[in-house]
């Protein structure tokens, strides 16, 4: 059974920085993409950061230049690094990824971890 197993949210004061990991516990199928959503209470989930198979990025424009989204996949784990953190960057924090065995992908989610940045 696919798990995705994220670590590292945590309370953190404006300007300061965090990484998350989230790591795949299934080693049979191939991993393609990956990435980070966040979810602020009343607001929709919305993506952060992904990452291909092959290390191309994509940002949303608010964390442009203060996070960055990397992969090991040796390891099977996704990181997001974030700097200058801002209070508006206060959100429950999931990753995602996509799941194929070559013909089939699908798509699954971790179970979130929060982040909040105090001003």
């Amino acid at each position: 059974q696919v798990q995705l197993v994220e670590s590292g949210g945590g309370l953190v004061q404006a300007g300061g920085s965090l990484r998350l990991s989230c790591v795949a516990s299934e080693n049979t199928f191939i991993i393609k993409n990956m990435g980070w959503y966040r979810q602020a209470p009343g607001n929709q989930r919305d993506m952060v950061a992904t990452i291909s198979p092959g290390g191309i990025t994509n940002y949303a424009a608010s964390v442009k230049g203060r996070f960055t989204v990397a992969r090991d996949n040796a390891k099977r784990t996704v990181y997001l690094q974030m700097n200058n953190l801002e209070p508006e960057d206060t959100a429950v924090y999931s990753c995602f990824a996509e799941f194929s065995d070559g013909d089939v992908t699908l798509g699954y989610w971790g179970q979130g971890t929060r982040v909040s940045v105090s001003s």
